[in-house]
């Protein structure tokens, strides 16, 4: 039996329809919410111009398996937080910039970024450590699906969403 702790993800970047339509299949199957203890995931339930904010308990190892995957395959980016499981690993932020790359970073149960002594020393300068909290700080930007580009000022023939990362057919 898998252990088991609360998560949330972010997911971002800009989508066709039929790409929507197959992230919202893998958030259903994840059984994901909006909210905390909501109801379960509908694609209806996005919020256009914004990026797509999911929570749940109970989730195995922290992760979201097949929908990170989903993701990182298509340089959609997210971030995620997941609790800690009492002497098997650490709470975590884990940002995927939309360039196929995980970083892990050590947080609280609360979502506040910490930094092990091991980190710090190999950070070595005052300047790198705010380097390191600037890259954990990644704000994933809003999920933007093919028929929502008018209202955002973008033909609808543009390869690039807003914030210049590639659409994904």
């Amino acid at each position: 039996m898998a252990d088991r702790v609360s998560a949330s993800i972010f997911i971002g970047g800009s989508l066709s329809a039929s790409a929507y339509a197959e992230l919202a299949a893998l958030i259903s199957d994840e059984g994901l919410s909006t909210e905390w203890d909501g109801e379960a995931f509908a694609p209806e339930h996005r919020a256009v111009g914004r990026p797509l904010n999911l929570y749940a308990h109970e989730v195995a190892w922290g992760r979201f398996g097949e929908l990170e995957s989903w993701c990182v395959e298509r340089l959609v980016p997210f971030a995620r937080w997941s609790g800690g499981y009492s002497g098997q690993w650490g709470p975590e932020r884990v940002v995927h910039q939309g360039d196929g790359t995980l970083t892990s970073y050590a947080t609280t149960e609360d979502d506040i970024v910490v930094i092990p002594q091991e980190v710090l020393e190999t950070l070595g300068s005052f300047e790198a450590t705010l380097a390191h909290f600037a890259a954990v700080d990644f704000t994933v930007p809003p999920l933007v699906v093919e028929g929502d580009l008018p209202q955002f000022g973008i033909s609808t023939e543009s390869t690039l969403d807003a914030e210049g990362l590639p659409h994904v057919e």
